[in-house]
């Protein structure tokens, strides 16, 4: 299995949506994709369920020697999320990411501001919140996201992604209601395997995808 690109996955991962969506399992949808990656793939997801399309900015804190290296994720103002076992595996503590944490909640504003051009964030409440991104590969930034949303009590939380390890996907049961990732290759390593095009989204990707879709909806 290889997608083309994001978008073709988006609207692999769409099929498996509207089949719930006919069986009434995703009342009142709001689709949240996760910043970059996830935008094309949740546009696609939000045109099939024709339901709004917004974004949650989560970034990953990456270790202060190799930033590809995750050791946490943060959401909004939340608390940063770090795991435990990769810090010890490392020989870091909390401490040792303060400047890291800092840096990144200043990147988190400047792109929510950025994306949300002054609209207010979605009231989630007693919604069905589909949080969608690219792949789940460690899953630091899914399980950020989805307990900075399960806080704002919707009445269902659902994952979605296209692709996903397997040992990832298992853990995310515990974080929402329900996991709905199509491909779970035993081997995963990195999300990007899995597709011909993987090329970094811009801003103005972003940008794009939100104007079209609120177009698109009347929002």
């Amino acid at each position: 299995m290889l997608f083309r690109d994001r978008r073709e996955a988006g609207r692999e991962l769409a099929e498996r949506l509207r089949g719930m969506q006919g069986d009434g399992a995703l009342p009142e949808a709001v689709v949240l994709a996760l910043p970059r990656g996830g935008v094309p793939v949740a546009h696609e997801v939000a045109e099939a369920l024709e339901a709004p399309l917004d974004v949650l900015v989560v970034r990953k804190i990456g270790a202060p020697f190799h930033r590809e290296v995750g050791v946490g994720a943060m959401a909004g103002d939340e608390v940063p999320l770090f795991d435990p076992s990769t810090l010890r595996a490392l020989g870091l503590s909390e401490a040792d990411l303060d400047s890291v944490v800092e840096g990144e909640r200043v990147e988190l504003r400047r792109r929510e501001q950025l994306y949300r051009q002054g609209r207010p964030a979605p009231e989630l409440r007693g919604r069905t919140v589909i949080v969608v991104d690219d792949g789940l590969a460690t899953g630091s930034t899914a399980r950020a996201a989805l307990r900075f949303v399960r806080r704002q009590a919707p009445a269902r939380l659902v994952l979605a992604v296209p692709v996903g390890s397997p040992e990832s996907v298992e853990r995310m049961r515990a974080e929402a209601d329900e996991v709905v990732c199509p491909h779970r290759p035993v081997g995963f390593m990195a999300v990007g395997e899995w597709y011909s095009d993987f090329d970094q989204l811009t801003d103005e990707d972003v940008l794009t995808a939100l104007h079209r879709r609120q177009g698109a909806s009347g929002s």
